[in-house]
């Protein structure tokens, strides 16, 4: 099983980049991918965690998304900030991590990612359309 850092390799990881710039062009919305290696206890508040240890939580229009895995322990969580939640709710981030699982079940885990980076830039491009002003708050890397 690969760590967090190999879990993407390099050219995976730039196309997760990648995605996550194409997915912000449309959208004052931000989305941060987190990859760890392990995750005790529950994945949700795991990723609510990190989202603040990364300042999502500082955007202003509270509305950057999280996507968390822990590579080990084969967990996943999609997390929303205040204001993209209250317009999509549990059951859109319930959809999603389904759906990333299944595609990660197949062997598809970049492809499937990048998809679920668009996904979620589609519906923040929905709730939250890019403004001619609008400033990346947050850096498109991935952190670790």
């Amino acid at each position: 099983m690969p760590t967090a850092c190999n879990f993407f390799d390099q050219s995976e990881q730039q196309l997760l980049v990648d995605a996550i710039a194409q997915a912000e062009l449309k959208t004052s919305g931000e989305i941060r991918l987190h990859i760890e290696s392990f995750c005790f206890g529950n994945e949700l508040k795991r990723a609510q965690k990190v989202f603040t240890n990364l300042k999502m939580h500082e955007t202003k229009e509270h509305n950057g998304v999280l996507i968390y895995i822990a590579t080990f322990s084969r967990k996943i969580a999609v997390i929303g900030d205040e204001g993209i939640h209250q317009k999509l709710g549990n059951e859109f981030w319930q959809k999603v991590v389904a759906e990333l699982i299944t595609k990660f079940k197949e062997n598809k885990k970049a492809d499937a990612l990048a998809e679920c980076i668009l996904t979620c830039g589609e519906q923040l491009g929905e709730f939250f359309p890019r403004s001619s002003d609008d400033k990346d708050e947050l850096t498109n890397t991935i952190s670790y």
